[in-house]
This record gives structure tokens, C-alpha cells and sequence, in this order.
């Protein structure tokens, strides 16, 4: 039986009611239980998951909305309880953990954090935009997590942002690293003089971490935001990020790594790398460069990438890193042929799907449904960050249960031969994913084996042994399972390949004269080049976020943010204009 809760005015940030939903979701008794803001979005999802209710329509998108399917109506105070015991924890973690005053207003959070350089931003999306503007108006730069904000609003803001000599960072930008702080989704990686500038989350940790255990560290990893290499957008902030990683006296190289970008954009942001003093490394996912340049060089994996940096830096010759892959001896029946990728970083998966491309020479793609890569003769890789698998979940980065209930699917397939993971650590990750992880693995290996079928699990651990989870331990855990480990991800999926006898092998390129092209300069402003020695920040959302910057020496305020006008987007809009207005008399 479904019964409805409404708690008037109480917002909560959707990833913590995600969080919410799953802890409930564990309690005896409950079959099914969803907790989300009252929005009309959110109403068309209890929808589709089979837990509307006619009460529903009675919540404003300021209220928080459960939803239970229980036979035992006595399990309903067992439920608030749990809830308003986890929202308390939620409350006390945000609070000592900043060590600031938890504030309601941006006034007051303009007040406190008047020395704060960056405004960091993980709130629904569609009200991210009139906020945004907020913060640029104040003179800060911002780190916006927030995603589903308009390209049109995207690009007004950049442009806002450059004129203010400010840099946007985002929206949906999900990793970054100012000043050796990490901010969201990102790994502890030691400080160094590695500047990194990206339209990829997942591809910045990979590279850093790389890094990082190659002995380098990074000084700066400014995220742009996965659009931002479009032509609609231009490269605003990513051409902006390189001149000030130019000027920056303590970053000696420079590396640029995006997915797909616009041909004119990559066209401008390459002309502009050759016009710089420091050495510099591009990684443009899909593209396989023949050479390289004087002082451009060209990367086909992000591993490559972190590889020649390091060697830049160390004034290493630069050359393809040789490795030996110990293949594992195999016997496959007849009908395991196939590799399946169940990845939870987007650009590892791109990563993978590019690489077995090549390797098994695929061609003629195959129509792939949402969320998947690649979907080519028996192959395929998955994105299960996508839009379609966490719409009203948690990203599997936080929640494995898609993934484990999509391993035992792999595993009962009887034409898989191989599947490949990520598991990815750092602040915001899930605690112990491997151990998540094991069982299912465990399971699937041992069925497989029952049934007369050998099973590969490949798997990458992204991260280093400074980030919150022990590496070592995940390593153990993973192995422990049977999952044989390889150091990055283009290792495992070169594994994979040669498990095949489709082995894929890393060449030398040349390095040519680079060609003649109008010096380009964009100078950056001094507020610009204090990003890059910033240490305040106000957080805007997840109080989770400010764990990272406060352990890693930043400092924080705090700011508790609602949506004001009952969530209405035109009445905000309206407001803000009469408060400009006001403020201009």
C-alpha cells in the first residue's frame, strides 16, 4: 500500500534525498520508498516508478515529498524517524566540518566569505543560472556542479564572467582542483607543477591521478565544463584557464583534455597553446594524432597524457612508455567473444569503447540506445552516469546497485568473455566501493566457472593513496575477487584486446616543426591569476563539498541555500530584476 508524507518547506538537496532514499530503502519491510522535492519534474518521476499518489499534487516544489509502499502502516514512524535522525547528521556533518557559521542569506554569505575567491554550486539546475549571476556580480568566480542549466544561459554567463575578468567553471562541471584544494567529485593529489585545464570530470581524474603516481603533482585542474569546447559556447573558459596557467609562476606544464570538441573551437584552442611559452599537452578523446609538435604534444589516451607530461617536466625525452602485459592463459567457449564495459565515469567509458574501436576494428556502429558508448557486434560499452540510469538515483560513483545488477546480467550472458570497470575514489565517491563491488563479482566468476565458462573481470582503480578510501585496501578487496587490476584504464582495455589476440600496441611519434600561425594572446586579469593561489570559498549546496576543501587547508562558508519564491523561475527572475533596479537608484 502507498502512503504519502509531505514535510512543508523543507528542502533538501537532491543528491542528499537520493541518499536518503537508499538508507530507507534498506529498512525490513519496505518494498519500495522515494523522498524528492515536490517539483512537477520529480512528480513525473513518481510516476514512471510506479509511487504516485493523488496527495502528491497537494506538494510545492519547496516541500519534501515521501512516498512509501508498505504493507505495516506501524513502519511509518520507524521511516520519519530514520529521516529526521539522517537529515540531524547531514545538519552536525555540514556545520563541524566547515568549522563557519551556517548561513541563510546570501547577504550574510557575501559578508563572511567577502575574502572567499570562489563560489562553489551544487543546486537544481534550473534555479543554478539566476545564482550564478549573483555570485559574478559580487566579483567571484565559480565552480558550478549544478547541470540541466540552458546553453544559451551558459554561454550569456561565460561571456559575463570573461568580461568581469572571472572565470565560469561549468555548469555540470564536476572536478577541480584550485590551489591543491580539491572541490565535488575529485582526488587528493599532491601539489606539483602539472596545470591542468578540462571539459571532462572523469578525465581530469584520471590524468591527475596518474600523474600523482607517476611522483609529479598538479598546482591547478580547472574544469570548464563538458560543453564548454562546443561551437555555441566557444571554448570561453578553457581559452581563458590556459593563458592564466601561462602566467602562472609556479605551473612549468600545461594540459588541455576534452571530449569531442567543436572542429573551429579545437582549431582556435590549438593555435593558442602554440603561442605560449610552457610546453603543453592536449588529449582531444576520439582523435589519434600521428606526431607531435615543438612544444605541442598530442596525446591518443589520457594515460599518454599524465605519461608526457611527467616527462616534460622531469626535461625527459618524450616517447611512448613500453609495457608488458602478462596475458592471462584462457580457454573461452565458442560463443564468449564479447567484451561488456560497465563503466561509472563517462570519459573512461569513451575512453574504452574508442580503443576497442580500433582494436577489433568495428565499424558500421549500430544504432546504441541511451547510455550506451558503444554497442557494436556482441560489444558493449556503458555509461552509467547517463541521464537515463540516474534520473532520480544517485550516480553510481555513489550507488552501485545499477551497476551490480547489471554485472550479474554481464555475467549470465553466455557470450561475455570480458567485463571492464572503473572504480573511482575520491571526495564525494562512495566510501568502499570495492568492497560494494566484491560479492556480486565473487558470484558471477563462480557461476560462470559452474556453467564450464571463464570469466574475465578487468577493472581500474582511479585514485591515489592520499584520497579518503585506502587505495590498498580497494586493491586487496578487487583482487581478493578475482578481478585482475591494471594501472590505468587504457591498460585494461589493451588487456582486454589481447585476452582477444586483437593486441593493441603504443608507437613513438615524431616530433615536427610546428606551423606558422598568429601569435594569440588573452591576457588575464589579476583576479584571474588569484584563483590560482585562492583559499576561501563559499559552498552553495552540498555541505559534502566542504569536507574536501576544509581538510585540505580552505576555508569555507556555508550557505544553506532554498529556492526563494516557492521554486517559481519567473517570479525569481522578476525579483532579482526589481533588486537590480533598486540597488542602481
Amino acid at each position: 500500500m502507498l502512503h504519502t508524507i509531505i514535510k512543508a518547506n523543507s528542502y533538501q538537496d537532491s543528491i542528499v534525498l537520493m541518499l536518503l532514499t537508499n538508507k530507507l530503502n534498506t529498512i525490513d519491510g519496505v518494498h519500495n520508498v522515494s523522498v524528492m522535492m515536490g517539483t512537477p519534474a520529480n512528480k513525473d518521476i513518481f510516476k514512471t516508478g510506479g509511487l504516485y499518489t493523488e496527495e502528491l499534487e497537494k506538494a510545492s516544489s519547496n516541500d519534501m515529498v515521501i512516498v512509501l509502499d508498505i504493507e505495516d502502516d506501524s513502519l511509518i514512524d520507524q521511516v520519519l524517524t530514520e529521516i529526521d535522525v539522517f537529515l540531524e547528521e547531514q545538519t552536525k556533518g555540514g556545520r563541524d566540518a566547515s568549522g563557519e557559521e551556517v548561513v541563510k542569506t546570501w547577504d550574510k554569505a557575501f559578508e563572511l566569505g567577502k575574502d572567499a575567491g570562489v563560489v562553489v554550486f551544487s543546486i537544481p539546475g534550473t534555479h543554478a543560472a539566476l545564482e550564478i549571476e549573483k555570485a559574478l556580480d559580487e566579483g567571484k568566480h565559480v565552480f558550478c556542479f549544478s547541470d540541466n542549466v540552458a546553453i544559451e544561459d551558459e554561454k550569456r554567463l561565460k561571456e559575463k564572467a570573461h568580461d568581469a575578468g572571472l572565470l565560469l567553471m561549468g555548469p555540470d562541471c564536476g572536478t577541480g582542483i584550485i590551489n591543491g584544494i580539491p572541490v565535488a567529485f575529485t582526488n587528493a593529489v599532491r601539489k606539483g607543477k602539472i596545470g591542468v585545464v578540462g571539459a571532462s570530470g572523469t578525465g581530469i581524474q584520471e590524468v591527475t591521478t596518474i600523474i600523482h603516481k607517476l611522483g609529479g603533482g598538479v598546482t591547478n585542474a580547472i574544469g570548464t565544463g563538458g560543453r564548454d569546447l562546443k561551437a555555441e559556447i566557444g571554448g570561453i573558459t578553457l581559452k581563458d584557464s590556459i593563458m592564466t596557467l601561462e602566467k602562472d609562476p609556479n605551473t612549468e606544464v600545461v594540459v588541455v583534455i576534452s571530449k569531442p570538441p567543436a572542429p573551429e573551437v579545437r582549431d582556435e584552442v590549438l593555435n593558442l597553446l602554440r603561442s605560449i611559452s610552457k610546453p603543453a599537452v592536449t588529449i582531444f578523446l576520439g582523435e589519434k594524432p600521428t606526431s607531435h609538435e615543438e612544444n605541442l604534444y598530442r596525446a591518443y589516451t589520457l594515460e599518454e597524457a599524465a605519461q608526457t607530461a611527467v616527462q616534460l617536466l622531469n626535461k625527459e625525452n618524450v616517447q611512448a612508455v613500453k609495457e608488458t602485459l602478462t596475458v592471462p592463459a584462457h580457454s573461452f567457449k565458442p560463443k564468449q567473444k564479447f567484451v561488456k564495459g560497465l563503466y561509472s565515469g563517462g570519459t573512461l567509458a569513451y575512453e574504452a569503447a574508442m580503443l576497442i574501436k580500433e582494436g577489433l576494428a568495428l565499424t558500421g556502429d549500430e544504432h546504441a540506445p541511451e547510455g550506451f558508448i558503444l554497442k557494436n557486434q556482441g560489444h558493449e560499452i556503458i555509461d552509467l552516469g547517463d541521464d537515463v540510469y540516474t534520473q532520480g538515483k544517485p550516480h553510481p560513483m555513489i550507488d552501485p546497485s545499477k551497476r551490480k545488477e547489471m554485472l550479474e546480467e554481464s555475467g549470465k550472458d553466455p557470450e561475455t568473455a570480458i567485463i571492464l570497470l572503473d572504480v573511482v575514489l575520491g571526495y564525494g565517491s562512495h566510501a568502499n566501493m570495492a568492497q560494494e563491488l566484491a560479492p556480486t563479482i565473487k558470484e558471477i566468476k563462480a557461476n560462470a566457472k559452474a556453467e564450464g565458462r571463464e570469466l574475465f573481470v578487468i577493472s581500474t582503480i582511479v585514485g591515489t593513496d592520499e584520497d579518503p578510501q585506502n587505495i590498498h585496501e580497494q586493491e586487496t578487496i578487487m583482487k581478493e575477487a578475482g578481478v585482475i587490476l591494471c594501472d590505468s584504464n587504457a591498460q585494461a582495455v589493451r588487456l582486454a584486446l589481447a585476452i582477444l589476440d586483437h593486441p593493441l600496441t603504443q608507437t613513438d611519434k615524431a616530433i615536427e616543426a610546428a606551423p606558422a600561425v598568429n601569435p594569440v594572446t588573452i591576457e588575464p586579469t589579476e583576479a584571474m591569476l588569484a584563483l590560482l593561489t585562492n583559499q576561501g570559498f563559499i559552498n552553495v549546496g552540498l555541505r559534502s563539498f566542504s569536507e574536501a576543501i576544509i581538510n585540505h587547508g580552505g576555508k569555507v562558508v556555508q550557505y544553506d541555500w532554498q529556492p526563494v519564491a516557492g521554486g517559481n523561475i519567473t517570479l525569481q527572475k522578476a525579483l532579482q530584476f526589481l533588486n537590480k533596479v533598486a540597488l542602481a537608484k
